[in-house]
């Protein structure tokens, strides 16, 4: 528990989940909210709580219910669950309390503290891919794919999760998208080239481009592409991957993002295996096939899967996908506060928990 003054005890405090659930220790904070960790009384286990207030602003409507409708549908061992959700009581009526299961840290805090080794390396991409197959299956892009929305427990089974499903959109492979994604998308460095080039849609490889951003990051402990701005984002890519060919450019639709692009410094490819000078050559290959500059030759999570880097641990049956496509009733996107509001309150009055993945 934090100090008397430090301000974390008054945050606790304002935490009202129980009886059911005890022992309220302070996690962390952002701009989702709160999130504690405590014990639940009905089987002992420990759990992380988060706790939002969704209702002031549309937006936070939206992706609060886009991440509540997800992730009740999908059941995977390595996408972070639900296991139970409140409503806030009396005059904290309007905070929406998310239990979930408690995982000791994220993947920012590890590469911040320790340099990880080969085989910790690509179990946990291996893990990413298991969950990417399974979400993608579902037509689902998850879209702000980054390392500290990679759960971790790691001082046991070094078990990973995907979390944070509010910037995720279904996708429809028979649906032009042109113009309807463009909101907000992915943290900056881990932000595919499309989404700045005005590519003609977003697809699933924006999130394979995030997938090789953030396996660079474990060979290193740094960012790939640390930008500070759109443009010097683009630029570094550039600088990196390569300035392409006039005639490979034909993916980007806009004349003007692929004339800037093609107005760029010469620039050839990084050797990343002098860049990476401790990673194998079948990591190397993965990483060129996941950072392809155009997302149709951009290797999916499904052919990651079967990639000679992961033959310690490939096994189709272990790999499984969502069954049946995921889309929502209603564009979320079309629909007023008031009724975001009325659907978030149904799902937590519904609610009911699915069995653990296996």
């Amino acid at each position: 528990m934090a100090s008397h003054g430090s301000g974390k005890e008054a945050k606790l405090a304002g935490f009202k989940v129980g009886p059911r659930y005890t022992g309220a220790m302070f996690i962390g904070e952002g701009a989702y909210g709160m999130v504690i960790s405590c014990q639940d009384t009905n089987n002992g286990e420990k759990v992380a709580i988060k706790r939002i207030c969704p209702f002031e602003h549309r937006l936070f409507c939206q992706r609060t219910l886009r991440e509540i409708m997800i992730l009740k549908r999908f059941q995977h061992p390595n996408i972070i669950g639900i296991k139970n959700m409140m409503l806030g009581q009396g005059p904290a009526a309007n905070d929406v309390y998310i239990v979930q299961g408690l995982m000791e840290t994220d993947l920012h805090k590890v590469l911040k503290k320790t340099r990880l080794s080969s085989e910790h390396i690509c179990f946990f991409t291996y893990q990413l891919l298991c969950a990417l197959k399974y979400i993608h299956s579902a037509n689902v892009i998850h879209r702000d794919l980054k390392p500290s929305n990679l759960l971790i427990d790691a001082t046991t089974t070094c078990d990973l999760r995907v979390c944070d499903f509010g910037l995720a959109r279904v996708f429809d492979p028979h649906h032009d998208h042109t113009g309807v994604m463009t909101e907000y998308v992915a943290t900056r460095w881990y932000r595919a080239p499309e989404v700045m080039l005005q590519a003609k849609s977003y697809t699933k490889a924006m999130d394979m481009w995030s997938v090789g951003c953030i396996l660079a990051e474990m060979l290193s402990n740094r960012p790939l592409f640390p930008g500070k701005n759109y443009v010097e984002q683009l630029n570094l890519i550039i600088s990196i991957i390569g300035k392409p060919s006039a005639e490979s450019t034909g993916w980007i639709v806009s004349d003007k993002s692929r004339n800037y692009l093609l107005n760029l410094p010469d620039a050839q490819r990084v050797d990343f295996a002098v860049k990476y000078p401790s990673a194998t050559p079948a990591a190397i290959d993965l990483l060129y096939k996941l950072l392809a500059l155009n997302p149709m030759e951009r290797i999916s999570a499904e052919a990651a899967l079967a990639h000679p880097y992961f033959a310690e641990y490939h096994d189709e049956e272990d790999e499984p996908t969502a069954g049946h496509p995921f889309s929502f009733e209603y564009e979320l996107d079309d629909l007023p506060h008031d009724r975001l509001k009325e659907l978030i309150l149904a799902s937590i009055r519904d609610f009911q928990p699915m069995p653990e993945p296996m």
